[in-house]
């Protein structure tokens, strides 16, 4: 028979040996909590963990019971961000963003010529949806573009209804008598405005001058104005010096002022000269004289290495210097050569 204190020291080593297996404080979790939290657990506690807010396991939570041994099992549990649904394109514009995933926030940008309609950026809630509606990127318009006093909008087709979108373009033109100031094209920004308008102020040119031994015709008018044109001529033996017909400018002046240039007398009387390329007799050629600006090239001779070369010369208002090497070939001495005749150097 046992005795009593025999079983009162046996019970005392068993209770000993259960009380220090103990388990002690369960692992931590990313992203998940554990209940109830304690330093240390006696063998038939139990334990819960689940996933924080926002995070979700494939298995739900996860139970274990303090066991004699003292270990707790092993935990596999995974607690993984909610995803929100796809948002990564915007038509006309860009989404910045790393992943979908709680907490995560994305952000939207529009491209040019088009704005930002709703809110700039969301967030995936712990529900797993956007914190927002999506934005969208809706184009910038233009209301119908001012015209300009004394002008008139020559071409304008807007791309919305009656207003314009980024880039469209509209072109003006001014009335009678009045000239442009600025571009004629003006076009919608991206910030919803034209560009700068131009401008169209009343042009006034004075009547022009007849020129020396010439004329000039121009309407019979009270006043000339931008646009308006004026045609000159030379008398015989002149020539005009500059375009033919001039034009009334922006500035409030003629675009040219021609004037009438006088022919060339020659002194010459013979001669063989290059004229545009070519050989001719000047006294057949300019037996009327050499109009203003024509050019011709007068043969001479170089003695020491008996050859020829040109020298050029131009009638310039009545005026013509002819090259000091040349010297006009006499019919008399017939026994010497004209320079035209000699080789060239």
């Amino acid at each position: 028979m046992t005795s009593p204190a025999l079983i009162l020291f046996s019970s005392f080593l068993c209770h000993v040996a259960i009380a220090g297996r103990t388990c002690p404080k369960p692992e931590i979790l990313p992203f998940a909590t554990v209940v109830p939290l304690k330093t240390f657990y006696d063998p038939g506690e139990q334990i819960v963990y689940s996933c924080q807010p926002g995070y979700v396991s494939q298995g739900g939570m996860r139970r274990f019971t303090c066991p004699l041994t003292g270990m707790w099992p092993v935990n596999t549990l995974k607690c993984t961000p909610r995803v929100c649904p796809f948002a990564g394109i915007l038509e006309h514009g860009a989404v910045r963003y790393t992943t979908f995933e709680y907490p995560n926030t994305i952000s939207f940008a529009c491209n040019t010529g088009f704005y930002l309609n709703g809110t700039n950026s969301v967030k995936c809630t712990e529900e797993g949806k956007w914190s927002q509606e999506l934005p969208v990127c809706a184009p910038v318009t233009c209301p119908p573009p001012p015209v300009p006093k004394f002008a008139t909008l020559s071409v304008y087709n807007p791309s919305a209804g009656n207003n314009s979108v980024y880039q469209d373009t509209a072109v003006f033109e001014c009335l009678p008598q009045h000239a442009m100031f600025g571009n004629n094209t003006i076009a919608c920004t991206a910030h919803g405005n034209w560009t700068k308008l131009p401008e169209c102020r009343e042009v006034k040119c004075p009547f022009p001058s007849r020129p020396d031994n010439g004329f000039v015709n121009y309407p019979a008018k009270q006043a000339l104005h931008y646009k308006d044109k004026a045609t000159y001529g030379c008398h015989d033996a002149h020539v005009l010096d500059g375009p033919e017909e001039v034009e009334c400018t922006e500035l409030g002046n003629w675009s040219a002022t021609p004037s009438c240039k006088a022919s060339c007398k020659l002194s010459v009387k013979k001669a063989t000269v290059l004229y545009q390329g070519e050989r001719v007799q000047l006294q057949e050629k300019f037996k009327n004289g050499m109009l203003h600006g024509d050019k011709v090239s007068f043969f001479c001779k170089n003695k020491e290495k008996k050859c020829s070369y040109t020298e050029e010369a131009q009638c310039i208002d009545g005026t013509i210097e002819i090259p000091k090497c040349f010297k006009e070939h006499s019919s008399f001495a017939f026994w010497k050569t004209d320079a035209s005749d000699v080789k060239p150097c």
